[in-house]
């Protein structure tokens, strides 16, 4: 391909940064012609364990487009992977994260566009051939071709996920995709970020043909060479009663803006931004494509919700792939495991082993609790199965792997041991001692312990050595963070095997210190509290729970303390108390309402009436009784409110990196967003610091300490009182993540 010249679109891609390791130009594309008339074109870059659209391989991608074009014997094109389960991974987020000057994301869209052009336009007739992900521009690329086919591998999805990146999809997805499935659904799996698995893709129309992974490239040529018959899906008489129609179309938007403000609250543009792209797509020529796209992206790749975004994905893959790469990865390997306790956290926790590919046996002495998880984990099986995520017989295999067991016995086999049972030492003890006993010795033993020390634990078991703090987060199945906790004596081996068992079930884990709170508790029992302090002082919680939503939280405070339950909120601040001293002292606000059997969601009664929907309905009248103090916290803005509970939590995360409870700042905002649910738009809270500003982050913290309701505290003002991080970066004007991090 060395001879073929370089296009105008190639000229474009100097603005995407070049990796120091990039290969000689034509390294990236493997270009074959397996018989007469046909070239496939395999994505085969060496300096990449995963193929990826950097500027190496788009080069040579265009190359080998001119190159395939040129030649007059050719009538097929098929593009494909080097391997039965990879394909491409999309663009590059590094590259994506790097970029800031607008010009040049302008420039790299229109390059990448004039590229897409190339093989949308193709004189041959173009088939992509993908097994294993194709996310993104992977997609894209996939949308230009004649036909699309699919092998059934396990791994097979397509789909653009881009706003989930802060993003929309700019290489012409916004575009394309409509043409080929419609509006409805277009918008659908891009205001959604959706990946679909093969049959799904199928089903929508998305993908023209699904086979086997053997039969891929036979396949995929006999479709390139018109050997066998593979009809793209029309849309009939929707394409004018639905896609083309003003009217149909202007009620489509109304319903989809209306979605989308209702779940981004204004603080995500990049659904908006899609929206409207999606509604003009089919008036507009494919000319224009690449302009519409690139003036509507540069804005958003350039801003800082994009930027946080990827931050927090990268931070995601990077802790995902220490667990597979630390010392000690591999030596070992949970094939099965017993989980103690079939409470809430222990069945939906034994539940995700057994849907992993984990055989597992709950125990607990309640046979009731056991029953009911079992029941429990067929039912999510069945969702599953029916909106299909499993197939039938995969299905079968995770109703199989979950045993329901009433007495300790059949864990000989275990290679690991997971407790979930009461947050009480002694209980604990109780139930890992009787199980270390009938375990091998090298058995990992694992606590699900939110509050108590994994030394405290280790401490009567043999082999302290192989205990681990595992701690998911309610709901397990569904809550993204796994706090990997260090014990003093845990060795290196068992935190890997942890961190890798915690990455086969679909979670990210992150590893902490064996501290009271571990991180993401510490973090957030002074946010929570606050907001305790300031109900007891006269606030609405209806007004502070709006205010921490637009903020950004997923939930305001007060509906997650009903989530969560007084009972538990109150213990949990009690532990911290005893730990830390004045500065996590307690509002005693809580305990009235435990007193009168208000405990939350779990009662029916909190700060919120919750019926048998699931439903919560305010209750203010029946709230005011319980204001202890007056009515100060009513005087409060939105901002002073939101200031109030989020510095809260932002200075004891900073005091939290400062004790090297985690590793890095960029860690510790991961868990937070994973844990927390913290607004993912503002990155975390060292990342919201950095962005209000270090030394204004010290100004309000102390203007919150001098404040005379906080004064009038005693030492407990000291919540306010500036964590020494925040100090010394505020008078250096430093930021707490370093320049140029991710």
């Amino acid at each position: 391909m060395s001879g073929v010249p370089a296009s105008a679109p190639a000229a474009g891609l100097a603005a995407l940064p070049m990796p120091p390791d990039a290969p000689p130009p034509g390294a990236c594309i493997r270009s074959e012609r397996p018989e007469p008339g046909l070239a496939v074109l395999t994505f085969d870059p060496p300096h990449r364990s995963l193929a990826v659209f950097d500027a190496p391989l788009l080069r040579d991608l265009d190359r080998a487009l001119a190159e395939a074009e040129g030649d007059t014997s050719l009538r097929g094109l098929v593009l494909t992977g080097r391997a039965p389960d990879q394909f491409l991974a999309g663009a590059d987020v590094e590259a994506i994260l790097a970029l800031e000057d607008p010009a040049a994301v302008h420039a790299i869209v229109r390059a990448v566009h004039g590229i897409f052009a190339r093989l949308a336009r193709s004189r041959l007739f173009t088939v992509a051939a993908i097994g294993g992900p194709a996310p993104g521009g992977a997609c894209e690329l996939a949308l230009c071709c004649d036909r699309i086919v699919l092998s059934d591998h396990p791994r097979t999805a397509i789909g653009l996920p881009e706003v989930k990146l802060g993003i929309f999809p700019a290489w012409g997805g916004v575009h394309r995709l409509p043409r080929r499935i419609g509006v409805p659904r277009a918008l659908d799996v891009i205001l959604q970020g959706r990946v679909l698995p093969a049959k799904d893709a199928a089903r929508i129309g998305l993908a023209d043909r699904v086979t086997r992974p053997e039969y891929l490239l036979k396949v995929a040529a006999d479709v390139a060479l018109g050997r066998e018959r593979c009809a793209r899906r029309g849309r009939g008489a929707y394409a004018w009663l639905v896609d083309r129609n003003p009217i149909a179309l202007a009620l489509i938007g109304k319903r989809a803006r209306e979605a989308v403000r209702a779940s981004t609250r204004g603080h995500y543009p990049a659904p908006e931004r899609a929206l409207d792209l999606v509604l003009g797509a089919l008036r507009v020529p494919e000319s224009e494509f690449a302009a519409r796209e690139a003036e509507a992206l540069v804005p958003l790749a350039t801003g800082p919700v994009c930027k946080n975004l990827v931050r927090l994905f990268l931070a995601g893959e990077a802790a995902k792939k220490r667990a597979r790469t630390a010392p000690g990865a591999g030596k070992i390997e949970v094939r099965q495991a017993a989980v103690l306790g079939a409470g809430v956290m222990g069945a939906g926790i034994a539940s995700a082993f057994a849907t992993a590919g984990i055989w597992t046996r709950l125990y607990d002495v309640a046979g009731d609790a056991v029953d009911e998880a079992v029941l429990a984990h067929r039912a999510d099986v069945a969702r599953a199965l029916q909106r299909r995520r499993l197939q039938k017989h995969e299905a079968d295999a995770a109703i199989d792997r979950l045993d329901g067991i009433r007495t300790p016995e059949g864990f000989r086999r275990c290679d690991l041991v997971l407790e979930a049972v009461a947050e009480k030492l002694p209980v604990k003890h109780a139930v890992l001692g009787e199980v270390a006993s009938q375990v091998r010795s090298d058995t990992l033993l694992a606590s699900n312990t939110s509050s108590l020390s994994i030394d405290a634990i280790a401490e009567p078991l043999p082999g302290p050595e192989r205990v681990v703090g595992m701690h998911f987060f309610n709901p397990p199945k569904r809550m993204p963070l796994v706090e990997v906790v260090r014990g003093t004596r845990t060795a290196d081996e068992v935190v890997t095997a942890a961190c890798a068992l915690a990455v086969r079930l679909g979670k990210t884990p992150v590893v902490v210190r064996d501290v009271p709170g571990f991180l993401v508790n510490r973090c957030l029992g002074p946010y929570l509290d606050e907001a305790v302090r300031l109900f007891v002082d006269g606030a609405d919680p209806l007004q502070v729970d709006r205010a921490l939503r637009e903020f950004g939280m997923p939930m305001g405070p007060f509906a997650l303390l009903d989530e969560v339950g007084f009972d538990i909120a109150a213990h949990a601040a009690a532990s911290l108390h005893a730990a830390y001293g004045p500065r996590m002292t307690p509002s005693e606000g809580l305990a009235g309402m435990i007193a009168a059997g208000r405990m939350g969601k779990k009662s029916g009664h909190g700060f919120y009436r919750h019926d048998r929907t699931g439903r919560a309905r305010p209750q203010i009248s029946e709230l005011n009784h319980f204001h202890q103090k007056g009515t100060a916290a009513r005087a409060l803005s939105a901002v002073e409110i939101v200031d109030r509970l989020v510095l809260a939590m932002v200075n004891e995360a900073a005091r939290c990196l400062e004790e090297g409870v985690v590793a890095s700042a960029q860690e510790l905002d991961l868990a937070m967003v994973f844990g927390t649910g913290f607004a993912p738009f503002r990155g975390g809270p060292l990342r919201y610091a950095d962005s209000v500003g270090i030394a204004e982050v010290v100004r309000r913290l102390e203007g919150i300490r001098q404040a005379p309701d906080v004064q009038a505290r005693g030492e407990a003002a000291a919540r306010f009182a500036p964590a020494d991080l925040l100090r010394e970066r505020g008078l250096a004007g430093t930021p707490i993540h370093p320049p140029g991090s991710p």
